[in-house]
């Protein structure tokens, strides 16, 4: 049972996969977030997973980001589309707005960042430009897709302090979420294509006046704009290309002989 492209995100998607089949695959890292799901969409072979859980168990500092990313390799996945609900910096990207972003900034702090913590073998991935470019291409052929510039990834589940978020918007930094680091490390890590599709939920603390948002308002606004991130997916899968083959993201070559040797 193998599927080359890996769709992580919210139990919402269960309903879209045809000819659903679960599977539970042990990881060396434990069990992923939830069982994964191998199925067919947009006539392609994929298998989902659901990052926080089926009912939403984990919060962001808590996920079993390296279970979860070797278990799509382990069932075929050669390319992870990762949806994400974030927050906007800028008032150009207002809410409902489907963000393809380009770069990453790391602040957070806790998780397990690496595949390379044990007796394998040593490894420096190149992380220069995090996302695959390939991915990015496909999801930014889809009408309505914007070139959303960087992403920065908080611990959370705390949403910004107004100041947090002024400085953010000061270094020139588009979205905000908590979720994408450390799962595109880890994507690269087992030389596996990765791309975010992003939806803006809310504003950040900063961009507006007010209170702030709320984890209703995120959830109002995710379940309201569902339908728009379906579709960027549906057109990214219909985009992407078949193979992975020649793409910059599947070095596998370059990481440590012995850690090559323990990969599913």
């Amino acid at each position: 049972m193998a599927a080359p492209v890996g769709v992580i995100g919210g139990s919402g998607f269960y309903s879209l996969l045809a000819d659903a089949c679960a599977v539970e695959p042990a990881t060396p890292y434990g069990a992923p977030s939830g069982p994964l799901t191998v199925g067919s969409l947009a006539g392609r072979d994929i298998v989902f997973l659901p990052r926080h859980g089926a009912g939403h168990e984990f919060p962001p500092h808590l996920v079993p980001y390296r279970a979860n990313l070797w278990a799509l390799r382990a069932l075929g996945a050669q390319q992870v589309l990762s949806l994400s609900a974030v927050g906007s910096l800028t008032p150009s990207l207002g809410v409902g707005s489907r963000v393809v972003p380009s770069q990453l900034v790391d602040r957070t702090s806790g998780r397990a960042h690496t595949y390379f913590d044990s007796p394998s073998g040593v490894g420096h991935v190149s992380f220069a430009d995090p996302y695959c470019p390939r991915g990015r291409a496909a999801a930014l052929s889809a009408p309505g897709a914007v070139d959303g510039g960087t992403l920065v990834v908080v611990n959370g589940p705390r949403f910004s302090s107004r100041a947090e978020s002024l400085e953010f918007q000061a270094r020139g930094w588009s979205v905000i979420g908590m979720t994408a680091m450390p799962e595109a490390a880890l994507a690269r890590e087992l030389a596996l294509c990765y791309t975010t599709l992003a939806l803006v939920t809310d504003l950040d603390a900063g961009v507006v006046e007010g209170a702030g948002v709320t984890h209703g308002e995120v959830l109002t606004a995710f379940a309201a704009n569902l339908p728009r991130l379906r579709e960027l997916l549906v057109r990214t899968l219909e985009a992407l290309p078949a193979a992975q083959e020649g793409c910059v993201c599947g070095g596998v070559s370059a990481l440590p002989a012995s850690f090559r040797a323990r990969l599913p």
